[in-house]
This record gives structure tokens, sequence and C-alpha cells, in this order.
């Protein structure tokens, strides 16, 4: 009896925590202000307390930083507007799931694991793509479904076979069991 109340505790903390987490984002915004810009605030130093450029340097190697990446590539943006929007819609499903009363246990476990499961996607998605623009890329796009990834890069000139394996190496790095890396590139038309 005790581990059956442990579970059903478990699962109610953890669907609190998706339903707060998919309101904060869809929500509307409370003080007005866009997080990019309050994020922005926040990373400004202050005249008071600035770090030496070498400390800074180091601690910007190591870290990733917790934003979403954005180019200057109107397509990517509007595929990636595309990919964000079905996993929202298919969230804020698998949240009314969690909700309902009607559901097992086991079946609102299954949605908050899949919930999960969205979230990691595209948090690995983010931090490859970030990854792969270290590459000297003005662009990069990662699609992950299942055990396949897609990558795409806008470049200035055709990806050769040695940056194509680079890239792929950054991707089997990163995840396990990938079946299949796809990587495309797309011309800088810009340049």
């Amino acid at each position: 009896m005790l581990l059956k109340k442990q579970t059903v505790w478990l699962l109610t903390m953890l669907s609190l925590v998706v339903v707060l987490s998919v309101y904060y984002l869809t929500g509307p915004d409370q003080n007005g202000t866009n997080i990019a810009t309050s994020q922005e605030e926040k990373d400004k130093p202050s005249t008071e307390t600035t770090k030496p450029k070498e400390e800074t340097a180091k601690k910007s190697e190591k870290e990733v930083p917790n934003v979403s990446i954005s180019s200057s590539d109107d397509e990517f943006e509007a595929l990636r507007l595309n990919i964000e929007d079905e996993r929202s819609k298919i969230s804020e499903e698998l949240t009314n799931k969690m909700g309902d009363t009607s559901l097992t246990a086991e079946e609102k476990n299954q949605a908050v694991e899949a919930n999960n499961k969205l979230y990691e996607t595209n948090t690995t998605e983010q931090l490859l793509e970030y990854e792969i623009m270290q590459l000297n890329y003005p662009a990069a796009l990662v699609r992950i479904d299942g055990n396949k990834v897609d990558v795409t890069v806008k470049t200035d000139e055709k990806l050769t076979a040695i940056a194509a394996v680079e890239i792929m190496d950054i991707v089997n790095k990163e995840m396990d069991n990938v079946e299949d890396v796809a990587v495309d590139y797309k011309l800088d038309e810009g340049k």
C-alpha cells in the first residue's frame, strides 16, 4: 500500500511540474517583458564587479547557453517554428492526458514520459545546433525523429565529406543509439 501512495504522489508532483512548465511557456506574459531581454539584462556585467577576460573566456568554452539558437536564415527559422508548434500541440495533448481523471496511473505515467522525451529531444536539438554552429556555419537545423537525425547546415561552399563526418561525429558523441545521421547543406546566397 505504501508503494502505491508513493507512486501516486510522484505522478502528481511530476504532473504538477509539467502543467506549470507548459503554463509558464504558453501562458500570458505576467510582467510584460520579453524573456530574451530580461536574460540579456541579467548577463550584462555590472560596473562594480567585472571578471577578467581570461576567466570569462574559460567559462564560456565549457558552458552552453540556455537560450534557443537563432540564425539569420529565415527558412531555417520557419522550419524550426513549425517543429516547435507541432511539439507544443503534442505537449498540450499530453498535459491534458495527465490531468484526465478517467485515465489510469500507468497511462498518465506514459504521458509524463512522452512529454519528458519531447523536452529532451528539443534540448538535444538545440545543443547539437549550437555545437555544429561552432564549426563556423552561419546556421544549422537539427531534426531528431527517434533514432534518425537530419542535419542541415548553411555554408558558403559545397559541404565536403570531411565536414559531413565532423558533423556526424558531433551527433554520435551527443546521442546514444543513433542509427542514421543525414547531413545536408544549403548554400548561403547572402554572400
